[in-house]
């Protein structure tokens, strides 16, 4: 039996970052992956290929407008074997770099599917058998994996989830997505680029329903603009396949209306891998389907940690991550502070780009803050009128009594790069003042920061 102070179940972000941050630390580690690279859902069938194919939209789409800055290219030809190619080259290098910082850390990286003996006792059953590990302590981050609705389950060839949509071979003529969260709204931006009809279908009233209403709002002019019909509002009551397409009949109120396309997209969430882990045999107490947990990821069970999609945390990858740092050094008996994580940055690569941190304006009010607000438009900076993507603006919510930066809410032009300097704004209770007086370099796109910043008390420059 193989012993070890720290054993990790599942590569994904957050696994490996712990299993990094251990060997860092010089705890003895195991990590335990099911599939033989690591890196996770994130690096092999989210974040990172997703956002290859969102570069390649946004690249495509340049060159098809290249002649309004003044240069003259042939018709631009999408080949999707090379965009996978590309994709692909990207992916492999980054779990090549993984594998070599465990190397680098002294982590052993065991390929075998993880499940609970006992509290302390993992059997890890692997290509070459089972083996069983001892472990003093445990993290388990196992991951999710994309949801089925009830009456819709996807079948890997006309109704697609976001694992099979990575490989299409060729671009759908129309494709419906069900769901404009982040992974809905992302694919929806990447295949409307690609040249398919989209329809983005979402049963609540506004796309990206978790995001400040005027950047949803925003995001879907930018969309309708682009030829992507949304639908708010709208149920998905039935998908019936046949012949060479899909028919989804849609509810919106009392009107029921049919659309037919070539292929669904279900984008409706994820659920928590559990499955096979042995929860039941250590008595891990749940939240619902997730992984109950404290302010430093301790279960219920003494030594056994959970981070990740498994638990009821942000299901972001950064978050995963923070969440494997917690554990080890908590467990490490390192000085530690929970994370916040109403100061958790969230982006969605769409075009335009969206990204978030802290408070909304609605989130803010009903929290009882006296709210003050200032937005700026990308429309009078300099840098994105250069660039030519003037969409979006900079919005700053702001307490008016302590003059504190709730929140800071972007859309637009590099977005997902502008909000790092709020993100750490927030994190340290910047007030307004101290943001619209930081010097912010010209011409960038982060004076709509300061503008908005300027903005909250009706002082902004150039608007």
């Amino acid at each position: 039996m193989r012993s070890t102070s720290l054993a990790v179940i599942g590569a994904g972000p957050g696994g490996y970052v712990a299993a990094l941050r251990a060997g860092i630390l010089g705890i003895d580690t195991v990590l335990i992956e099911k599939d033989p690279y690591l890196g996770g859902t994130c690096l092999h069938r989210g974040c990172i290929p997703t956002k290859a194919l969102l570069h390649t939209a946004e690249l495509y789409d340049e060159i098809r407008e290249a002649g309004d800055h003044g240069i003259r290219v042939g018709e631009a030809v999408l080949d999707m074997s090379g965009v996978h190619r590309r994709k692909q080259a990207i992916v492999d290098r980054l779990a090549g770099g993984i594998r070599f910082l465990m190397k680098k850390r002294k982590v052993t990286v065991l390929t075998g599917t993880g499940r609970f003996v006992d509290a302390h006792t993992i059997a890890v059953a692997g290509p070459d058998g089972e083996e069983t590990l001892r472990a003093e302590k445990v993290i388990v981050a196992t991951g999710s994996t994309p949801s089925d609705l009830p009456h819709v389950r996807a079948d890997g060839d006309r109704i697609i989830n976001s694992d099979h949509i990575l490989g299409l071979e060729e671009v759908p003529r129309r494709l419906a997505v069900i769901g404009s969260g982040a992974v809905g709204s992302e694919f929806a931006s990447i295949f409307a680029s690609f040249g398919a009809e989209v329809h983005l279908i979402e049963l609540l009233p506004r796309i990206l329903p978790l995001e400040d209403a005027e950047c949803s709002q925003a995001l879907e002019r930018a969309f309708r603009q682009r030829g992507i019909t949304c639908y708010t509002g709208t149920e998905v009551t039935r998908v019936e396949t046949g012949g060479a397409g899909v028919t989804l009949t849609m509810k919106r109120g009392d009107d029921e209306t049919t659309l037919e396309v070539d292929r669904v997209l279900l984008a409706a969430g994820r659920r928590p891998v559990l499955d096979g882990l042995g929860a039941d045999a250590i008595g891990l107490a749940m939240d619902g389907r997730f992984v109950r947990v404290d302010a430093y990821m301790q279960t219920s069970v003494p030594g056994v940690y959970a981070i990740g999609d498994v638990v009821r945390t942000p299901a972001l990858a950064h978050v995963a991550s923070k969440e494997g740092i917690l554990a080890v050094d908590h467990l490490a008996g390192r000085p530690v502070q929970p994370i916040d994580y109403a100061k958790v940055p969230a982006c969605t690569y769409t075009r335009p780009e969206v990204a978030s941190v802290g408070l909304t304006e609605e989130a803010a009010r009903e929290a009882g803050y006296d709210v003050r607000v200032g937005k700026f438009p990308f429309s009078a900076i300099g840098k994105a009128m250069i660039l030519g993507d003037t969409t979006g603006f900079v919005k700053i919510v702001a307490d008016a009594r302590y003059d504190e930066v709730l929140g800071v809410h972007v859309v637009g032009p590099r977005a997902t790069e502008m909000i790092a300097e709020a993100a750490l704004g927030v994190h340290l209770e910047t007030t307004v003042e101290e943001l619209g007086r930081a010097v912010h370099a010209h011409p960038t796109l982060a004076e709509a920061m300061m503008e908005a910043a300027h903005g909250v008390y009706g002082e902004a420059i150039h608007a």
